[in-house]
């Protein structure tokens, strides 16, 4: 729990129309940087709310990507449903929504019937292909994202039946919300100079072309020793029926050109796990090459040729070499001895242990909260902070339904009216109204 001083988007009011997870990761940054979100769920929640869920209704999914919020359940079906956010959106700075294209036209909550309104509404939508072209109205997810984008075979991973597999952190979703935070931001300054709201947009596939931006670019100089000919045999693959494991073997074999760089930038196996380096200078390359008796290894001098079959093999052989040696150590004992030489390393550990990692700890990425249905609980904190304007969540995720009755008498709605709009089943108050 951050301290009493208000955020840098204190007295920014947040309306959220959110699913899964774009647009909750985008309102879980805003809200960490002070401004009141309002989530806005259908009756019976978020479908998020149940997945993995041993509690009902409150996995941990759904409460890490909506902590800080609070909950107005309204049903967008009823002509009242859409009437009441209406009657909200006057004293709501900004509007998101991740929903499939036309979606939020069909709901009433577009930006130009919103701008009616509040004509300085800032407003955000996230879709899976973007706003026009052929693909514009296909339902997207981060899944989708990544197969589209070509994200799903930079990784390379195929599952037991030889099909493609995904990244597991959905990253095309996670990278469109942090990018449409700072979006927002950027239109409140606009605003705040300007007096003018306005529209801003993002999509999972043009994400995914960003998270992969030297890769999908394209350049004639390097293309023509790169990139054509890996092309020219992907199309020949696919002429004569071959199947995907061979496009990843022709995508790796072009990979060879980088073993020299990845001596130093990649993990091996230890005694007891995994190690990591990640050297990106020659200093740090030449202080691995000491610890390792690799001095003989010069892959990062200037008249080094990556593309010399014999480089190639000789790469390949100091690959080898390191392979072996790590596997004479622990992982701790390797860390212990490139700390030593002042380069970066790493153990590779698994996320389960973090919140108890000592770093994570001493550095405060760790926040306690209390939840209203499941009690204490220990989440992530803040991406960024701040010295002047402090961020992190001020609250847990929001029970179904916890703040819609507060949320509507902040918005001049009597107690008669929430009542009736209860029993009606328009809103639902977690207390029962």
């Amino acid at each position: 729990m951050t301290n009493g001083a208000g955020g840098p988007l204190d007295g920014v009011r947040v309306l959220e129309f959110s699913q899964i997870v774009a647009a909750p990761v985008c309102g879980v940054q805003l809200a960490d940087l002070g401004a009141d979100v309002i989530k806005v769920e259908p009756p019976g929640g978020e479908q998020t709310r149940r997945s993995g869920a041993v509690v009902p209704l409150e996995g941990k999914g759904y409460q890490a990507l909506n902590r800080g919020k609070r909950s107005l359940v309204v049903n967008m079906q009823d002509p009242r449903g859409r009437a009441l956010i209406h009657r909200i959106v006057p004293g709501v700075d900004v509007v998101t929504t991740n929903y499939r294209l036309g979606v939020a036209e069909r709901m009433g909550i577009d930006y130009e019937t919103l701008r009616q309104i509040r004509p300085d509404v800032i407003y955000w939508q996230n879709t899976g292909f973007g706003e026009s072209g052929p693909e514009a109205f296909r339902a997207g997810s981060d899944i989708v994202a990544q197969a589209y984008s070509g994200l799903m075979v930079t990784d390379a991973k195929m599952n037991d039946d030889g099909a493609p597999d995904l990244i597991a952190s959905p990253i095309a979703d996670i990278a469109s919300g942090i990018a449409a935070a700072m979006g927002i931001c950027a239109a409140l300054y606009h605003r705040a100079l300007t007096g003018e709201g306005q529209r801003l947009s993002t999509s999972l596939l043009r994400t995914g072309l960003v998270l992969q931006a030297g890769t999908v670019m394209r350049e004639p100089v390097h293309d023509t020793v790169l990139r054509d000919p890996l092309m020219e045999e992907i199309r020949q693959i696919r002429a004569t029926g071959g199947d995907y494991e061979e496009i990843l073997e022709a995508r790796r074999r072009r990979a060879s050109l980088r073993t020299s760089f990845r001596l130093y930038y990649g993990a091996y196996r230890a005694k007891d796990g995994a190690v990591v380096l990640g050297a990106l200078t020659k200093a740090n390359r030449d202080a691995m090459r000491r610890v390792l008796g690799g001095e003989d290894e010069h892959s990062d001098d200037p008249s080094y040729d990556a593309l010399d079959p014999a480089n190639q093999a000789v790469a390949e052989q100091w690959k080898q070499r390191y392979r072996d040696l790590f596997l004479t150590r622990t992982a701790a004992e390797w860390v212990e001895a490139f700390d030593r030489a002042g380069v970066p390393v790493s153990p590779v550990q698994v996320p389960e242990e973090l919140a108890d990692d000592h770093q994570v700890l001493a550095d405060g990425m760790i926040v306690e909260l209390e939840h209203a249905v499941t009690g204490p609980q220990r989440v992530v904190g803040p991406v960024v902070l701040m010295s002047r304007t402090p961020t992190g969540p001020r609250r847990a995720a929001p029970a179904l339904g916890q703040h819609t009755r507060e949320i509507l008498c902040d918005a001049g709605f009597d107690g008669g009216e929430i009542a009736d709009l209860h029993h009606a089943g328009v809103v639902y108050e977690r207390d029962g109204g």
